[in-house]
């Protein structure tokens, strides 16, 4: 996590992603979509790091995979740098491919098998035709990721998780990206080894200078590291705020709800509060609800709006945006959770 700058590297705007769904034994024809990613718009600032947190079906790493490229985008524009580069392909796309990469969530699967991690490691340089010593230039990788030189000569399951992770940074960093995009990067590691890869990519970031996008579902992960946070459900963003103010001051009732099933570290704070229990299942991306995404699900909803009309990202007087049609209401205590509603009104 680092001090924020001003000057933007990737902004995008009614990014949509959008799989067909076809029917039909002869002639197959589309009759319908599964919304993955529908109208996302982010701004990542030089240097820093934006956090993309939700629960698994929201579209997180469908939207990463977008951003590089590595899925074509249904509509909307992805600048970085100043360039439009929804529209760039062939080898234009492949230099570009330079400046923005991936750390991908199962390294044992991003890996080659086959391959040593010497030849892993340079083939980066060598699909980018770039003039590199082999030897120098894996020792420097493996020094960077506190990897032995012994290391080159070896094979990814040789290693264990938290290591074959660090294969996966270098092999990501072997470039000298300006961007990295990291999806689920300690999802699947102990504890101990995951603040141990987070440390490296908080070293990685001050010494090469790197912007990250962290796609995580762990919210403990995403705070430690980045500077802003972006909250996801089912498709579309619900709310962004500053990292602190966002965990300090939640104003969406779905960042509520995750927020209060973190765990926390005293026993008696953690029997004592109340959390905020969601109804029902995440719907299908296929057959999204109209109006707000959450209403199906939100103990706030109101019987008018909520159904009805799409709530637009707008930013409020705490600085936050967030797409709720009752963002203040709900922050100010003056509309409460439906079960609390439900209580008065037994009560009366």
């Amino acid at each position: 996590m680092t001090s924020e700058t001003d000057e933007v590297v990737l902004e995008v705007s009614g990014l949509k992603v959008h799989f067909p769904i076809k029917a039909g034994s002869l002639i197959r024809r589309q009759v319908g979509a599964v919304k993955a990613v529908d109208g996302v718009d982010l701004t990542v600032k030089s240097g820093t790091t934006l956090g993309i947190v939700g629960e698994s079906g929201c579209g997180k790493s469908t939207l990463g995979k977008a951003l590089l490229k590595l899925i074509k985008p249904t509509e909307g524009t992805i600048s970085f740098d100043g360039s439009d580069i929804s529209q760039i392909y062939g080898e234009r796309l492949r230099r570009l491919r330079r400046r923005m990469q991936m750390i991908f969530q199962d390294p044992l699967s991003s890996l080659n098998p086959r391959q040593s991690v010497e030849t892993l490691l340079t083939e980066p340089m060598k699909a980018h035709r770039l003039d590199f010593d082999p030897k120098t230039k894996v020792a420097e990788l493996l020094d960077l990721v506190g990897l032995p030189h012994s290391a080159a000569n070896r094979y990814p399951h040789e290693f264990s998780g938290g290591q074959r992770q660090r294969l996966g940074i270098a092999r990501a960093v072997a470039l000298e990206p300006e961007l990295v995009i990291a999806d689920e990067p300690v999802s699947a590691l102990d504890v101990s080894i995951q603040a141990q890869v987070i440390n490296l990519l908080r070293e990685l970031q001050e010494r090469l200078g790197l912007t990250y996008i962290v796609i995580a579902h762990d919210l403990a992960v995403v705070r430690h590291v980045s500077d802003e946070i972006a909250v996801m459900y089912l498709g579309v963003i619900v709310e962004q705020a500053p990292a602190e103010q966002l965990y300090e001051h939640p104003m969406h009732p779905y960042t509520k709800a995750l927020l209060s099933a973190v765990p926390l570290p005293d026993p008696k704070a953690e029997d004592e509060r109340k959390p905020m229990l969601l109804s029902g299942e995440l719907p299908s991306p296929a057959d999204p609800p109209t109006g707000c995404r959450f209403h199906t699900r939100c103990p706030f909803r109101q019987p008018t709006r909520c159904a009805d009309e799409r709530p637009a990202l707008v930013e409020h007087s705490s600085g936050q945006k967030v797409a709720c049609h009752w963002a203040d209401e709900i922050a100010s205590g003056t509309i409460t959770p439906r079960e609390e509603q439900d209580a008065v009104t037994t009560a009366r």
